[in-house]
């Protein structure tokens, strides 16, 4: 099994540290070192303040996959108020970036990651997004990141025969839907910590939620001139350099 490490570590101003430490299974694409503790706490139920569009039955599975992977999470920013100083260092075997930001905004990119290899139905799609993980990504990054690989898939869909969508209908589709899990998310959170970080950082991540839907054709329109040395008509442009070479 191959496997890729992520470290996430927050330094905050009185010189305490949170160091988180995950091993992606590169094979199944799964963490395997996010450890979950054995007494989990009551929000992590499947039914307590289940997600609306959720197709897991409590009696198969009790406990929200999702929550399992923010208990740790949670924990540990239960003293950390959402506009804390943090400097936050992100390290993979290939570069370190670091931030001196907020914590919710610092933990808001730690969740994202997380999310992503949950196990929830819903957040399997970001899986791509998260493997080519990028720390802080700001609107634009994660709107060009998200139809970029939802693009991709769309690739792999017509090799296999199916019908793609370049549309992109089903990226606003599955937007819609983690608008519905962060808002429950967010709920649990509530409940579960007494500081406000956590519950902060999945209001950042909704946001992208919320607008990507929205702008999705307007913003892509805004960069389509990035893209123009593609949309050139290469035949005839071969063409014209054929035609232009001198004689021999």
């Amino acid at each position: 099994m191959e496997s890729k490490t992520i470290k996430y570590c927050f330094n905050f101003a009185d010189d305490s540290q949170e160091v988180f430490h995950f091993d992606l299974d590169t094979d199944n694409y799964v963490l395997v070192s996010d450890d979950v503790p054995d007494n989990l706490p009551d929000w992590t139920n499947l039914d307590f303040h289940q997600c609306p569009n959720c197709p897991l039955v409590s009696t198969i599975q009790p406990n929200c996959p999702l929550t399992l992977h923010l208990v740790n999470i949670v924990k540990s920013f239960d003293r950390i108020l959402s506009y804390d100083e943090a400097y936050v260092e992100v390290t993979t075997e290939k570069r370190c970036v670091s931030q001196r930001t907020t914590a919710q905004k610092g933990i808001s990119s730690l969740m994202g990651l997380v999310i992503a290899y949950s196990g929830c139905p819903h957040t399997v799609f970001f899986k791509p997004m998260a493997y080519f993980h990028l720390p802080f990504a700001n609107a634009e990054e994660t709107l060009c990141s998200a139809t970029s690989m939802y693009l991709l898939a769309q690739y792999f869909i017509q090799r296999e025969r199916k019908k793609a969508d370049f549309e992109l209908q089903g990226l606003k589709q599955i937007y819609e839907n983690i608008r519905l899990v962060n808002i429950a998310i967010a709920e649990r959170l509530r409940i579960a910590s007494e500081a406000d970080s956590s519950v902060n950082a999945i209001v950042l991540l909704d946001l992208f939620a919320v607008d990507i839907p929205l702008i999705i054709d307007e913003s892509l329109e805004e960069i389509r001139n990035i893209f123009a040395p593609y949309l050139t008509d290469h035949s005839d442009q071969m063409t014209r350099t054929s035609n232009d070479q001198p004689d021999t």
